[in-house]
């Protein structure tokens, strides 16, 4: 008997059930995307779509040219570094950091063009 009632509310989903997280780690309800303007919701649906595809293109290049464009743009983590900071880190110049940016651009662009 008991089983039967849980079997008709199995497709029952509440408002204030967890659906997710947001950039700060607060969960994010069921309400809190229903109460949210249509456009803000497909905004933030984009901007995942293409960070996910933005990821995948990165883990294209070579480990040096990523190394530099986390850091550069504070890619995934949103820390960002200075092209002599990240020289000083790598034990490179400023130049040469400067030129492994642009080449790591460029096939970013690239690849991310359709």
């Amino acid at each position: 008997m008991h089983l039967r009632a849980l079997k008709k509310n199995r497709g029952e989903v509440s408002l204030y059930d967890p659906i997710g997280t947001d950039k700060e780690g607060n969960e994010i309800t069921l309400l809190d995307v229903l109460g949210t303007a249509p456009e803000a919701v497909l905004e933030k649906v984009e901007m995942e779509m293409e960070e996910k595809r933005l990821q995948e293109k990165v883990q294209k290049l070579s480990a040096r040219e990523r190394k530099v464009l986390e850091l550069r743009f504070g890619l995934f983590s949103g820390l960002r570094k200075t092209q002599r900071e990240i020289a000083r880190m790598l034990g490179i110049s400023r130049s040469y950091v400067s030129r492994i940016e642009k080449r790591a651009v460029r096939k970013l662009l690239k690849e991310l063009s359709p």
